[in-house]
């Protein structure tokens, strides 16, 4: 016999998550979040000057991260 909370983890769904999410997050703390998210948005989508990028190749390579 299967208990309720199997049942409920089972039938989790993106709705329930966005639900969960409305009544433990703040108003702040959702303003930030979309705030965040805009700005990576921006910068991915508009920052593509090469001496930008350059710079940023250069910061991945002395942080030890090998890109090719």
């Amino acid at each position: 016999m299967q208990d309720d909370t199997d049942t409920k983890h089972a039938t989790d769904s993106v709705y329930d998550r966005i639900e969960r999410a409305r009544a433990s997050l703040t108003g702040p703390q959702i303003a930030i979040a979309v705030a965040l998210v805009a700005a990576l948005g921006f910068t991915l989508l508009f920052v593509q000057d090469p001496m930008l990028h350059d710079s940023l190749h250069n910061f991945r390579h002395s942080a030890g991260i090998t890109c090719h």
